[in-house]
């Protein structure tokens, strides 16, 4: 005999009461015998969610840091989450325990989101390890030298389009990002400006960037029904977007992919390689299924190192461009040593690196100030873990906040002023903090393009350094255009188009520019 309706609702009203029982029950117990780390305390059931800045994480654990120390504990609804705030401690977990650490959360938007073809989210397994190592192959730190030449070149080309069109500064630092990288992973030639494939990827970024967090995809985790309402339904704006996003990311993936096989040939007799070009090559002779799986990592890969590239270049190129117009002295500084040591008479290379210690520190300050990625990507512990007596559980988020990292006023004193001084010693010589070491991630999981990054990143920066002058817009009646730098939010952390002034450092400058213009 079934229950009347009166009990069915009842037992409805009983489910949730019981499950909220039985959960905090089994939390008790749990804490009870082990010691978790110190955190602030949750609310039933929503955890810490509702103290946290969702936008701008970073910003809440770096406050929390200050209360609970580099190593503390929250919970965002059910999920238990462990926060580092100190590159000590990443190093100790992430790095020495890698075997525990390497693994990623589920996000509940990668998926519906498209971004299942970027490999960081990938979960520890065979396929991510194939993913990994055709990237390996092509940006480890000896095969990325031979992009050197390549990266300079692009460098210069950046400069012409930064003389004739300074105002759209920010489109000529995502061509030269995207260039690097299509060039090295497709073979692919970028236009100077307004490229098709370059638009392409802006496009499939600028949803999906937004989303791919713990803090951004726990909705919908909670909420999964979202990405089943109606289009005419209030709420079902993230399935339109999932919808959106998806068929983007598909386009950035097939569009460039399906352009290094139809040129294979001509590239090959032209001795251009990349890395899509050359690994195709490898697996001609393989059966079908083998060919099917290995094109599928090497698409990640493929996917991975556009979406890296374009992102990390371009933002640490604004973030650049925004101190050199709030810091003119360190600009001039910097010009001043590349003067020095390199003349008027040519522009820097590589070779001249060694011998521009300053420059080195703009750079090292430049990852510092503003890190594009301040809470890295979610790492998940694979088993029960302690650390400094403290009990980790399996599968608990671990992130890494590298903003705090950057803020700690011990190590780096006034951490909110760019000040590329505190990377030297007394002697004018670097020392050994190198912000590389943790901006780039840890252990298993740390950028594999971290090499090709920081080399076309010095090239842009020494390049622009040698030829061009940032300096405060001004308006029509020559007063200048004050302004508050405002920040992307989500995974990427980078400032905003904001007024500036560009312009050719003198007229011995022009003519060099002009000499390597009629070049490009």
């Amino acid at each position: 005999m079934f229950p009347s309706v009166d009990g069915r609702l009842a037992i409805l009203a009983v489910l949730p009461t019981s499950f909220f029982v039985i959960t905090s029950l089994k939390r008790f117990i749990r804490n009870r015998q082990n010691k978790f780390p110190p955190g602030p305390v949750p609310l039933p059931l929503l955890g810490n969610i509702l103290s946290l800045d969702t936008k701008a994480a970073w910003l809440t654990y770096t406050e929390w840091a200050a209360a609970y120390g580099d190593f503390f504990f929250v919970r965002l609804l059910g999920q238990e989450v462990v926060v580092i705030n100190s590159q000590h401690v990443a190093e100790a977990l992430l790095d020495k325990r890698s075997r525990i650490y390497s693994d990623r959360p589920y996000l509940a938007t990668v998926e519906p989101f498209g971004w299942s073809v970027v490999f960081a989210f990938v979960g520890y397994g065979d396929e991510w390890r194939l993913s990994r190592r055709l990237f390996h192959q092509t940006f480890r730190s000896d095969s990325a030298l031979k992009f050197r030449p390549m990266q300079i070149k692009q460098a210069r080309e950046m400069i012409v389009n930064l003389i004739d069109d300074p105002q759209h500064y920010h489109s000529h630092f995502a061509t030269f990002s995207s260039s690097v990288a299509m060039s090295a992973t497709y073979g692919y030639q970028t236009s100077p400006r307004d490229d098709p494939l370059v638009r392409i990827v802006e496009n499939a970024l600028a949803i999906g960037l937004e989303v791919v967090t713990p803090e951004k995809a726990i909705l919908l985790k909670t909420f999964p029904f979202l990405l089943k309402l109606p289009d005419w339904c209030w709420g079902s704006s993230i399935k339109r977007d999932a919808r959106t996003s998806s068929d983007r990311m598909r386009e950035m993936t097939d569009v460039p992919f399906q352009y290094a096989q139809d040129h294979m040939v001509e590239n090959s007799a032209l001795g251009q390689f990349s890395m899509v070009a050359e690994n195709l090559q490898r697996i001609e002779k393989q059966d079908q299924t083998s060919r099917s799986l290995f094109e599928g990592a090497l698409k990640k890969a493929a996917t991975t190192a556009i979406i890296g590239s374009y992102e990390t270049t371009t933002s640490t190129l604004m973030t650049f461009a925004l101190a050199m117009v709030l810091y003119p002295d360190v600009q001039r500084r910097a010009q001043a040593e590349i003067d020095s040591v390199v003349g008027r008479d040519r522009l820097p290379t590589f070779e001249d690196r060694t011998s521009l210690p300053y420059i080195e520190s703009v750079l090292r300050e430049t990852l510092r100030w503003q890190p594009i990625v301040p809470l890295g990507i979610a790492h998940v512990t694979t088993s029960d873990d302690t650390y400094d007596g403290y009990f980790i559980p399996k599968g608990t988020t671990v992130m890494c906040n590298v903003w705090g990292i950057t803020r700690d006023e011990k190590r780096y004193p006034d951490a909110s002023r760019f000040v590329p001084e505190r990377f030297l010693d007394v002697n004018g010589a670097l020392t050994d903090d190198n912000p590389a070491r943790y901006v780039f991630g840890f252990g298993r999981r740390a950028c594999p393009g971290r090499h090709a990054a920081d080399a076309s990143v010095w090239s842009a920066i020494v390049t622009m350094l040698a030829t061009v002058e940032f300096s405060s817009a001004k308006d029509d009646q020559g007063k200048v255009i004050e302004f508050t730098p405002q920040f992307t939010t989500g995974l990427n952390h980078s400032p905003m188009v904001f007024p500036c002034n560009i312009s050719s450092r003198s007229c011995a400058h022009s003519e060099l520019v002009n000499v390597f213009r009629t070049e490009v």
